[in-house]
């Protein structure tokens, strides 16, 4: 069974680019939306710029525990998509968490 709080639809993720709503940070991109939903749904890519298979599925598993910890803080009914630099290949899970924090913060989502 798929789980309802991934991306997964090729429309979601256009809505979300089209949108332009996208905040910078050392380790992370985040693209974000409001999805109208009472849960949150997301998304951790990680191109070939990052690296071969093993670094960019490090990378998505970095993004996905740093998600993990802030995930209580977040509001309810956004979609993100976050997308890896190659500056996440030698950082820690604390260093990635304070840059998607810090990134979530500047777009006005966190308090």
């Amino acid at each position: 069974m798929l789980k309802a709080d991934v991306l997964r639809k090729k429309e979601d993720f256009t809505s979300i680019y089209k949108r332009e709503r996208s905040v910078p940070s050392k380790f992370v991109v985040v693209f974000y939306r409001k999805n109208h939903l009472p849960y949150n749904r997301k998304a951790f890519l990680a191109s070939k710029k990052v690296g071969k298979s093993v670094q960019r599925n490090r990378a998505r598993r970095l993004m996905k525990e740093s998600y993990r910890q802030l995930e209580e803080q977040l509001p309810q009914g956004w979609d993100f998509i976050f997308i890896a630099r190659q500056t996440i290949l030698d950082s820690k899970c604390a260093d990635v968490k304070k840059s998607m924090e810090a990134a979530i913060k500047r777009a006005g989502i966190l308090k």
